[in-house]
């Protein structure tokens, strides 16, 4: 039986891999709708080859030059903004939706997808991050199946019981082990993170991915984030979160047992084993992705996370400890210090000191209503940006 899917962020490197999945079962599933923020060039190509019946731009702007690029007899409807996004996302005819846009505009399209019962392939962590409750109520009230993306949050549902319901101690679990490559500046000291460029810290060792999941990766923040998504997703608290350095990107993540045991899920360093998943599950389907060599590999390594010098997987804790509307605001701060370490206005030891500062400014609220969690993210956004000059000094 067909499936048909919606892609949010279907230009990104999460989209493309996901339509690479799709590509080689054109038997399985078809393309629903395809969204992406400006990249009109590359959304021209997927139309071209995926035919989807709508394309949806988040700038009007893309959307007027993408209609110009398309043929005059497509049958694929150009639409923009976050209505259009929901849209698409609920929309009867659509069985999975990939949620894979970056940052806090992926939140209101994956939970349109959850309230309306699809199975959300949950790429996007800032849903669970901002809004980890009303997330995992929409989940549960929708009728909707969650399946994480990440590959270290896939390889832990992969290490689970199959019935796993959400307790840990009946299921025999002593502890989830959620690894980290350490990015790109692993064991440097502070005074050399103080010289670290943009194009340094995006060139991951392992990983190919954007620009801003990549910084993430380097400041630690991105594990920072998984921690808080794991916490929702396996309904446990952090101290049941152990984070491990692990270089070679090797073994995903894993689950300690009470037994004494330890169940990993190791792959190869390629988002599509993570997706084919996602998107088969209970099955399994050929993802292009080569099987690993043991002896080519040779060693795993072991270390433990340097959160003196990488601050941000710290503050990630505070925020979740804190809860309310505080991990909105960790997000919100993280995406405006980034944002402007890419643009060169303050330093890579800036973001965490940055983030820090927006974070003791927050009057601390409940986050039961999503309109709180938005004011939060947008109150966040105002405050980093009043602050960036007193940080870049």
């Amino acid at each position: 039986m067909t499936q048909w899917l919606t892609i949010l962020g279907s230009t990104g490197s999460i989209g493309c891999s996901t339509l690479d999945v799709v590509r080689r079962h054109p038997e399985r599933y078809r393309v629903y709708a395809l969204t992406a923020a400006r990249s009109v060039d590359v959304m021209a190509e997927q139309i071209a080859e995926f035919q989807p019946r709508f394309a949806v731009m988040s700038e009007p702007s893309a959307a007027d030059t993408l209609r110009s690029f398309l043929p005059d007899h497509s049958e694929t409807q150009v639409l923009s903004g976050v209505e259009a996004l929901v849209q698409v996302a609920e929309a009867p005819e659509v069985d999975q939706v990939m949620a894979s846009i970056v940052g806090a505009a992926g939140l209101l399209p994956t939970l349109a997808a959850a309230r309306a019962g699809k199975r959300v392939l949950l790429a996007n962590k800032e849903s669970l991050v901002m809004a980890g409750p009303l997330f995992m109520d929409a989940i549960r009230e929708g009728g909707a199946e969650l399946l994480p993306i990440d590959s270290e949050h896939n390889a832990i549902f992969q290490s689970m019981p199959h019935d796993y319901d959400g307790d840990l101690k009946t299921k025999g679990i002593r502890k989830i082990l959620l690894t980290a490559s350490g990015g790109p500046f692993r064991g440097k000291t502070l005074a050399e993170l103080e010289q670290v460029t943009p194009s340094q810290a995006v060139a991951h060792p392992n990983w190919s991915m954007g620009q801003k999941i990549s910084v993430d990766s380097a400041t630690l923040m991105n594990k920072g984030l998984e921690l808080i998504e794991a916490c929702f997703l396996f309904h446990c608290s952090a101290e049941d979160i152990q984070v491990v350095v692990h270089p070679q990107s090797v073994i995903h993540s894993m689950v300690q047992y009470c037994d004494g045991s330890v169940l990993a899920q190791l792959g190869q360093p390629d988002m599509r084993t993570p997706i084919a998943y996602g998107m088969s599950w209970p099955e399994r389907i050929e993802a292009g992705v080569k099987s690993l060599d043991l002896f080519d590999i040779a060693r795993l390594d072991f270390q433990e996370p340097d959160e003196e010098n990488f601050r941000c997987l710290r503050l990630a804790k505070e925020a979740f400890a804190a809860g309310g509307t505080m991990p909105a605001v960790l997000n919100a701060a993280n995406e405006i210090a980034v944002e402007a370490f890419l643009g060169e206005r303050i330093g890579f030891t800036a973001i965490p000191t940055l983030i820090e500062r927006v974070m003791e400014q927050h009057q601390l609220q409940a986050a039961d209503t999503l309109e709180a969690i938005l004011r939060a993210d947008s109150w966040a956004r105002d405050c980093a940006k009043s602050l960036m000059t007193e940080v870049a000094l």
